[in-house]
């Protein structure tokens, strides 16, 4: 079992009376029937249905205080906590930033939990395994609970490439992309039976008609890595933009039904003048251009 501190993520937590309701109003994912220990996958979305910023929510037990920690990039917790103050009007909430204190640490490939933070698993996909937020000098300790050896974060990035999983900031741009276009919907983190939130409607009528078009799709390649945001071509045609790559795999933002177009007269597809494979995993429920499999 591997483990890694994430670098990149930052924590934000919300708590007082109206917590629950408040987030449930607001966000992608069901968090009435959250339960502690249980993460859920979500976003907080513009009023056009676009991705402002993606997090795990988690709530934390009584003893440990309870409210709900939001596993959330980075960069984006200061952006988060002025949407979430801006929407809380009269609620009983109070949204703070913990990460200077608090950070985030992920294991993978086995099992454990540790008594070191707030320890769940990842709603996205069993594979990425376990995430605990916990203060950074308790991490080696959180690690050793788990049986775990302690990483660079590089092996991580490496594991959830292979994997196929979109991270924002590399695969897709917060601000200009819906759930749909990132995979949420296909990585649990949208629920299409709770009731109104906001761009719930935009991302409803996606689901329910059935247009997406453009969609993150793992690909494989040979040799060098093509830059990450370089055009994805084929022919004289732009279909998509590379993502984030790792030791032959990667993910592009792809137009699918051009790209199914070009496959199905041949073209190769390139990233930087290098050739790109679309795979499916798993996980998919959406046809991939090409539909080769992700264990070629």
């Amino acid at each position: 079992m591997k483990a890694a501190v994430l670098p990149d993520r930052g924590v934000v937590r919300v708590l007082g009376d109206d917590a629950r309701s408040f987030l449930h109003g607001l966000v992608s994912a069901d968090i009435l029937t959250l339960n502690p220990g249980v993460a859920r996958f979500c976003a907080l979305l513009s009023p056009q249905g676009k991705i402002i910023a993606d997090f795990i929510a988690v709530e934390a037990p009584v003893e440990r205080g309870g409210g709900f920690f939001l596993d959330v990039p980075h960069a984006l917790a200061a952006t988060l906590i002025e949407k979430l103050n801006l929407y809380k009007l009269r609620s009983r909430v109070i949204v703070e930033d913990p990460s200077q204190t608090l950070g985030v640490l992920v294991a993978w490939g086995g099992n454990g939990t540790t008594t070191h933070g707030l320890c769940y698993g990842d709603p996205r996909l069993p594979a990425l395994g376990l995430r605990v937020i916990v203060p950074p000098h308790l991490a080696a300790a959180a690690a050793a609970d788990l049986g775990a050896t302690l990483v660079d974060a590089s092996e991580y990035e490496a594991h959830r490439i292979a994997l196929g999983i979109p991270r924002g900031g590399v695969d897709f741009s917060y601000g200009d992309a819906f759930p749909h276009e990132t995979d949420m919907d296909q990585l649990g983190g949208v629920d299409f039976t709770k009731g109104c939130y906001v761009g719930q409607e935009v991302v409803s009528r996606m689901e329910h008609r059935g247009i997406t078009r453009t969609r993150v799709v793992p690909v494989r390649y040979d040799g060098a890595a093509p830059a990450a945001g370089v055009a994805v071509t084929a022919g004289e045609r732009q279909i998509g933009t590379m993502g984030s790559t790792a030791a032959g795999h990667g993910l592009a933002l792809l137009r699918l039904d051009r790209a199914a177009d070009a496959l199905s007269r041949g073209e190769t597809l390139l990233a930087g003048g290098v050739a790109i494979r679309p795979v499916k995993p798993d996980w998919a429920r959406f046809a991939i251009p090409g539909e080769s499999k992700a264990a070629e």
